[in-house]
């Protein structure tokens, strides 16, 4: 079974899965929200397809440690996430995952504008590599 991570954004939600084995973490796509069930739906659809067995969350912590608004909607967005999909929601820390990214992409020399249509789906996939180095066997 696969894990999905998800970079939770007000626009859009970067997707990434790891391989069969838990080791690799892929990027997939750069999903442009439609609508709180519609997004959903799409992703439950998508973790069902992809034979996903666990979901990470990238939770937006402030620099201080604490939640705010970001990290309570994030939250909430993975509830309903568990509600429809029934697959154990793991949340980690992604403080600087975007700025990792954002660099990541700028010494690859990409240019502004496919930056930002490709730094969510890179976010997320840090996200989860993040996840299976600490806990994958």
């Amino acid at each position: 079974m696969r894990k999905m991570a998800l970079d939770y954004g007000e626009v859009r939600v970067g997707i990434a899965f790891s391989d069969l084995l838990n080791i690799i973490a892929n990027g997939y796509e750069t999903y442009t929200r439609k609508g709180l069930q519609q997004d959903i739906e799409y992703l439950a659809n998508l973790a069902k397809e992809k034979e996903v067995d666990t979901i990470i969350l990238g939770l937006p912590i402030n620099m201080d440690g604490t939640e705010g608004e970001r990290a309570i909607a994030t939250r909430d967005f993975g509830e309903l996430l568990f509600k429809r999909t029934n697959l154990p929601i793991k949340y980690l820390d992604e403080r600087l995952t975007s700025a990792s990214a954002e660099r990541m992409l700028i010494e690859a020399d990409m240019r502004r504008e496919k930056r930002k249509q490709v730094i969510d789906k890179v976010s997320a996939t840090i996200i989860l590599q993040n996840y299976l180095d600490m806990y994958s066997k």
